[in-house]
C-alpha cells in the first residue's frame, strides 16, 4: 500500500497557498467514481460538494481559466472588452467600500470624484453590456462545470486520508477555506460537518 504523505503544496508557514493539483487520473479518468447523488439527502450531497471543492480547488482553478480562454477566443473583442469592464467595476468598489484614511479624507475633500466616477461607470456598463453579459456567461458556465463536478465525483480511501491530512489547520488558509469560512461567518450556515476521523471515512 502507498504511503500517504503530506503534500508539498501546503506547509504550515502564514499565509495561504494553492494546494497540489490533483492527477488526471484522478480528477477525471476513473469512471467508476462517478455517481449521482440522493438529493433526498441534502447534507451528505452538500458535505461531497464541500469536500471536493476544498480537495480539487487547484483542478477547479485551472478549469475556469480555460473554460473563460474558450468562451473569450470565440469572441475576442467581446471578451477583452468584458473583462476591462469587470475590471473598471472591481476598481470602483475598491475605491467606494475602501476605509483607509487618507482615502477617505481625498472623498470627502473631493465628493464629486465619485459621483462622477459612478456616472462614466454607468455610461461605459451600458455601451459594453452584451460583452459584460458574454463573460458572465463563461463565469456561469465555469461554476456550473464545477458544481457538476463536485456533485458526481467520489474520492476514494487514499484520497480521503489525504484530505484530512490537509485538514488539520491547513484547509482554512486555502484560498477555497477562506471563501468557506467568509460564507460561513456572514451567512450563519455550517458548510462543512464536524465528524469524527472514522466517520469520515464511510
Amino acid at each position: 500500500m502507498d504511503k500517504i504523505k503530506t503534500p508539498k503544496g501546503l506547509d504550515t508557514k502564514e499565509g495561504w497557498e494553492l494546494p497540489p493539483l490533483r492527477g488526471l487520473n484522478d480528477f477525471l479518468l476513473e469512471p467508476s467514481r462517478f455517481q449521482i447523488p440522493n438529493v433526498r439527502d441534502l447534507e451528505k450531497w452538500g458535505n461531497r460538494v464541500v469536500s471536493n471543492l476544498i480537495y480539487y480547488q487547484t483542478n477547479y482553478l485551472y478549469l475556469w481559466i480555460a473554460i473563460i480562454l474558450v468562451v473569450v477566443s470565440v469572441h475576442p473583442m467581446k471578451g477583452i472588452v468584458g473583462i476591462s469592464t469587470m475590471g473598471a467595476i472591481w476598481i470602483y468598489c475598491m475605491y467606494l467600500f475602501n476605509e483607509k484614511e487618507q482615502l477617505l479624507k481625498f472623498k470627502k475633500a473631493y465628493p464629486q470624484v465619485g459621483v462622477i466616477l459612478t456616472i462614466a461607470l454607468i455610461v461605459y456598463i451600458l455601451f459594453t453590456v452584451y460583452s459584460v453579459l458574454f463573460i458572465l456567461f463563461g463565469v456561469l458556465l465555469s461554476f456550473c462545470v464545477t458544481f457538476v463536478h463536485a456533485s458526481l465525483r467520489l474520492r476514494n480511501l487514499k484520497n480521503k486520508l489525504v484530505n484530512k491530512i490537509e485538514g488539520m489547520g491547513i484547509v482554512e488558509r486555502t484560498p477555497m477555506g477562506l471563501i468557506l469560512n467568509y460564507f460561513e461567518h456572514r451567512s450563519g450556515i455550517t458548510l462543512r460537518r464536524q465528524t469524527t476521523f472514522i466517520q469520515s471515512l464511510h
